[in-house]
């Protein structure tokens, strides 16, 4: 176990080091706003970083092992053989939007949801944006959201680790889940044009956790569409917002942001803009 987690944290710190390469110079040439690369709460977002990366991982495998082996007993064989033989390619386009609408609504409930939203406020505590902030997630809520989004993938077949072999399709999944997600948070002025129709960017994701009306919008991390769709989607043509976070009381100390979610009375209505400190 002790050889395994050395594994996990040095394979965590390379690609630290890949972020940090890529998103420090990146934020320093085309910022949205000018702040400090050692913002408010960097040093805890980073302890986020590696908690968020390696705990979720351990508390899901159970859950998951269960659902691919329900999965594999409840699906009928013809269709799990038929899904299978797919191309990787589509099976994996396929399991990407099957995980965003999935992703899509265990985000929206943790924002509908009191008790869901408790564990959800940690990560719009955030006063300034940037990479790391998509790191700033509870371990429950992280956990719960990623649960939504991979349930139905092995439910409708997409992922089968029941067949014997090593399927990777849920890897990718989480994998540029990820990796996008370090994107949309990003303190970058960028716009993807006629492309954000499909795809998100950071201003899609930054209204998101604007402190401004109008609020509970744009839950989809990759694909807009997801949003139109369920008539969410906010996104003004060459706007950002002027402010971020929410009204809920969050700790400002990372053990705080651990525990506070577990012990009531919770200040802070679900969706709510932050008051200021």
């Amino acid at each position: 176990m002790l050889r395994q987690f050395a594994i996990d944290f040095l394979r965590l710190s390379l690609w630290l080091l890949i972020l940090v390469t890529v998103f420090i110079p990146l934020e320093r040439i085309f910022p949205l706003r000018r702040q400090d690369v050692f913002r408010k709460r960097f040093a805890a977002d980073l302890v986020y970083y590696f908690l968020s990366s390696m705990l979720p991982k351990a508390i899901l495998v159970f859950p998951m092992a269960l659902a691919a082996y329900a999965a594999h007993r409840l699906v009928p064989v013809a269709i799990r053989i038929r899904v299978g033989d797919l191309p990787p390619g589509i099976r994996f386009a396929a399991a990407l939007a099957v995980a965003e609408v999935g992703y899509y609504w265990g985000h929206r409930w943790s924002h509908e949801i009191p008790l869901l939203w408790r564990f959800h406020a940690v990560h719009h505590s955030a006063e300034e944006m940037d990479w790391l902030v998509n790191t700033r997630a509870h371990p429950v809520d992280m956990v719960f959201t990623r649960l939504c989004g991979l349930l139905p993938i092995y439910v409708l077949g997409l992922s089968q680790p029941a067949r014997g072999s090593l399927d990777y399709i849920s890897l990718l999944v989480m994998l540029t889940s990820t990796l996008w997600g370090f994107f949309i948070h990003s303190n970058l002025r960028w716009s993807l044009g006629p492309l954000e129709w499909l795809v998100a960017g950071p201003a899609f994701h930054h209204w998101h956790h604007s402190y401004e009306e109008p609020r509970n919008r744009n839950f989809s991390p990759t694909l807009p569409l997801v949003d139109r769709l369920f008539g969410t989607y906010f996104s003004p043509e060459g706007k950002w917002p002027a402010k971020y976070g929410t009204d809920a009381v969050v700790a400002h100390d990372f053990g705080g942001q651990l525990m506070q979610p577990f012990a009531p009375p919770f200040q802070g209505a679900p969706g709510a803009p932050e008051a200021e400190a």
